[in-house]
């Protein structure tokens, strides 16, 4: 049985309770990690707060040495932790690979800021002396708590914990309670490197409980969550009233554009990774696609293509060429919420083109498997527009000027992601300008990179996670003022 890591070791949940990892392939219990509660999340908070002073005294350089090498230990285990991925999570090893890949590309890229923060100086009015200066410092903010989804597990805690540990501020991560097991073996080779004791804690368990006290503990002063809106609305009740340091990272319903002038081609491409990467199982994902009338035609057969090449199926599997597996839905629920919205479309008069189905097949029947899905003539007013769409099915409309699709493009309470696909440069300039969204790619799939700030707008979030931006979040501000100094 997997343990959580608290103080610098490996713990058991007070309670002795525990609960199973369950592979959304086949529905085998791929391990067991203890059911921790609140008196699991102060022992945490309590080993975060010994260690606090101690590690933001620490030289960034230091830290930035034993980020480093904990990198190098996940990198000889990469495959093995790609493995466990998959087991829990369902996405196809090559995905879980990917993913693996981006989380230490995302520590490599923090490893390398440590040294790199700095504050300000800036000359004062000359009444208070003729060389007075102040100085604005940065100090680590204090114990932070990062909240993790199943859907990007490594990567999502990546981002939360490079950003926290260069800053000084000791963290405790909360994976989801489906996809702890491979965070839990990245926390494990990140301690083992050397971080002291209660620098890096990660305590599993429900969210009603654990989740809860991690947001309202009062010794925590930073509150990093990746989730659903509605989610990220309770973190925000729950953590406003004690002014703690707040991002969320929540839904999105991601609209992409393709011009007249687009690349065909690529444009497909991009619709289909944007899509049906880790079976649509994300908030930076293509949901909305919108085609001039022009290039309709043309694109649309390719893309029926290319979904129709989609085999799903158990993700350390590979089907015979030119077929792409396809992991499982991650629960039952999933898979019913996804149905219930796609049956709604099609009684409110939506064209299903391909796909749409559970998975036939008794060799896939314990799995939460299916069919990826194109869409047309779906009304505005179907769960398919007006809720976030968290699986392998796309709506497309059919759009006659720039203006209609920003338009149709901006009607969602939405606003994570966008794209728009042209070699137009004063189109391209108007959608990054006008799409209401935190990030516009132009000719570039949806991904999030660790050199930019990511975040949203609307109801997909506040603040940003990537970028040195990110660093901002986990440090406080402290002026010094130099007045009345006789230097010449």
């Amino acid at each position: 049985m997997a343990q959580m890591f608290i103080n610098g070791q490996w713990a058991d949940a007070q309670s002795g309770e525990t609960h199973e990892v369950i592979n959304p392939a086949n529905g085998t219990v791929v391990d067991s990690v203890p059911k921790g509660g609140v008196e699991d999340v102060d022992a945490a908070v309590a080993s975060a707060q010994n260690a606090f002073a101690a590690w933001a005294d620490t030289s960034p350089d230091d830290r930035a040495a034993m980020l480093r090498k904990g990198i190098e230990l996940v990198k000889e285990q990469s495959k093995e932790i790609a493995a466990l991925l998959t087991a829990e999570q369902g996405k196809p090893l090559f995905e879980a690979g990917g993913e693996v890949h981006h989380f230490l590309h995302g520590m490599e890229f923090y490893a390398g800021l440590s040294s790199k923060i700095r504050g300000v100086q800036s000359p004062l009015p000359p009444a208070l002396g003729k060389h007075a200066y102040g100085i604005i410092m940065r100090r680590p903010v204090g114990i932070a708590a990062g909240i993790v989804p199943w859907n990007f597990p490594l990567t999502l805690m990546g981002t939360k914990v490079g950003p926290a540990l260069i800053a000084g501020c000791p963290i405790i991560i909360k994976p989801a309670s489906t996809t702890p097991l491979a965070t839990l073996k990245i926390i494990g080779l990140l301690n083992e490197a050397g971080l002291p004791a209660g620098v890096l804690n990660c305590v599993t368990g429900p969210g009603s409980t654990v989740g809860e006290r991690l947001i309202t503990h009062p010794v925590i002063r930073r509150v990093a969550l990746t989730g659903s809106s509605e989610t990220g609305k309770r973190v925000m009740a729950q953590a406003g009233p004690a002014f703690k340091r707040i991002t969320l990272e929540l839904g999105g319903s991601d609209p992409m554009i393709v011009c007249p002038d687009a690349n065909i081609k690529n444009a497909v491409s991009g619709a289909i990774i944007g899509r049906y990467w880790n079976a649509g199982q994300a908030c930076l994902a293509v949901k909305r696609l919108y085609l001039f009338e022009e290039i309709y035609d043309e694109l649309m057969d390719g893309l029926l293509k290319k979904v129709g090449n989609y085999q799903p199926g158990d993700g350390t599997t590979k089907p015979e060429k030119p077929f792409i597996r396809m992991g499982p839905l991650h629960t039952a629920y999933q898979r019913e919420e996804v149905e219930n919205q796609l049956q709604d479309a099609v009684a409110k008069g939506a064209k299903v083109l391909i796909g749409g189905k559970r998975t036939e097949g008794t060799d896939l029947a314990k799995g939460h498997y299916f069919q990826p899905a194109v869409v047309v003539d779906v009304p505005e007013d179907s769960k398919l527009m007006t809720e976030e769409v968290f699986g392998p099915v796309l709506p497309v409309w059919k759009v006659s000027s720039l203006d209609e699709a920003i338009q149709k493009a901006n009607n969602s309470p939405w606003g994570l992601g966008s794209s728009i696909w042209t070699q137009n440069m004063s189109w391209a300039n108007r959608a990054i300008r006008e799409l209401d969204s935190g990030m516009t790619w132009v000719n570039q799939i949806h991904y999030g990179y660790d050199e930019l700030p990511f975040g949203g707008v609307k109801a997909s979030g506040i603040g940003h996670e990537h970028g040195p931006e990110a660093v901002d979040y986990y440090l406080e501000n402290k002026s010094a003022v130099f007045g009345g100094l006789d230097w010449e």
